[in-house]
């Protein structure tokens, strides 16, 4: 799956050809000292490796023969404490490569691709200024791996303010619709209820809530009775899925008037909350991949179909919410990432390929897919998550002093 950007914080690599690797190197070279073990050699896994020193006064200490090539750096932390290495551009910034959490003492490989150019690593001990070892230059050889500038959180801020008040605004039309919700069951028609139940939770499902991004207002909102000991009849189960499973499973109004109010309260509760909230900037490219990452899980395999079948269009509106993540954070992956207009392309074939399950008021529930339709949306969906955990990785926050 080709996915190309700069090494993640815990050591993937992309290596020249774009292609998202996760290098675990099992038998890691073993370095007694330091001393003994600057040059560079070739280990098991048939890579040329380098022990490099990670510390204040020794960054980048060890890397004599620069060679280009796809290649295993074995950075060894000499200092009292845990710090972050970046491989850079020295002149630009842009990052190779990186490592976060090496701590004091212990050796971990990273692993990039060199061609002809300028490098430089930089030592980042935790509670210290950022030091930048020698410059090395790789004379020979044909295009490095990706690299990337790296994004602050001074660069996410602006865009996460506006990210949180588009959240807001969404949240004023979930309590609006949630509200419908509401008067359709207190007043007793529950074929209007059904109908209202819909819009209110797709537009809260645009919203995004991964991985606990609205703490524990979701689970008051959009839980499932995953855990419960009673099940679907657990007093705990609330929510959405609660009056799902009581309109499609011949609840009687009555029985769903307190569901109803406990969830419009809860809707109201969050959007009061949020008003005063303010959203940790580093959220921003994480939320990227895990809406989707989230349906994939969720929606796809049906957990969360309480008898609406409407999961394809729980999917759908992911992918909504997934685009308004990537609106705000495209001034930055435009000069960082190379498969940006891929990427878009492949949200767009998703949002037709789920546009096609959806015939007037009604969607295709999982169980009536075919197996080439089953297939269809699962490959489109996770090449897609696949591809936005570049989104994530380089625009997690990085320290650059």
């Amino acid at each position: 799956m080709p996915v190309p950007g700069l090494t993640s914080r815990r050591g993937r690599v992309w290596a020249g050809g774009g292609l998202l690797l996760t290098l675990v190197l099992v038998a890691a070279l073993l370095i007694t000292t330091l001393g003994g073990a600057r040059h560079a050699r070739a280990a098991g896994d048939g890579l040329r490796h380098t022990a490099v020193e990670v510390s204040p006064s020794g960054c980048g200490r060890g890397w004599t023969s620069p060679v280009p090539g796809l290649q295993v750096f074995d950075l060894h932390n000499t200092s009292s404490g845990p710090a972050e290495v970046y491989l850079e551009d020295p002149r630009s910034r842009a990052v190779y490569g990186e490592l976060e959490g090496l701590a004091a003492g212990t050796t971990r490989s990273l692993t990039v691709r060199l061609g002809k150019g300028s490098y430089a690593f930089t030592c980042l001990p935790d509670d210290a200024d950022a030091v930048t070892g020698p410059t090395v230059r790789v004379t020979t050889g044909g295009r490095p791996g990706p690299a990337a500038a790296p994004v602050t959180e001074h660069d996410l801020i602006p865009l996460a303010i506006d990210y949180q008040k588009w959240v807001g605004g969404g949240l004023d039309d979930v309590v609006r619709l949630t509200g419908r919700l509401q008067d359709a069951i207190d007043r007793g028609d529950l074929g209007a209820a059904r109908k209202a139940w819909l819009p209110a939770h797709l537009e809260y499902e645009r919203l995004g809530a991964a991985y606990d991004a609205f703490g524990d207002a979701d689970a008051q909102i959009n839980g499932t009775d995953a855990g419960l000991p009673g099940g679907v009849k657990d007093p705990s189960f609330v929510g959405f899925h609660r009056v799902e499973y009581g309109l499609w499973h011949g609840g009687s109004a009555q029985q769903l008037r307190a569901p109803a109010a406990a969830l419009t309260k809860a809707v109201r509760d969050l959007r009061d909350e949020w008003a005063q909230a303010r959203m940790d900037p580093a959220q921003l490219g994480l939320r990227a991949h895990e809406i989707l990452e989230n349906t994939v899980q969720f929606e796809l395999t049906g957990r969360t179909d309480y008898g609406s079948g409407t999961s394809l269009a729980t999917a759908r509106a992911s992918v909504d919410g997934t685009r308004a993540v990537l609106s705000r954070l495209h001034p930055l992956l435009a000069s960082r990432y190379a498969d940006l207009p891929v990427l878009e392309g492949d949200l767009d074939r998703a949002q037709r390929t789920l546009d096609g399950f959806h015939h007037g008021d009604r969607w295709t529930p999982l169980a009536g897919l075919d197996r080439t339709q089953r297939e269809q949306v699962d490959a489109v969906l996770d090449d897609l998550v696949e591809r936005l955990a570049s989104v994530a990785t380089l625009c997690d926050p990085r320290r650059t002093v």
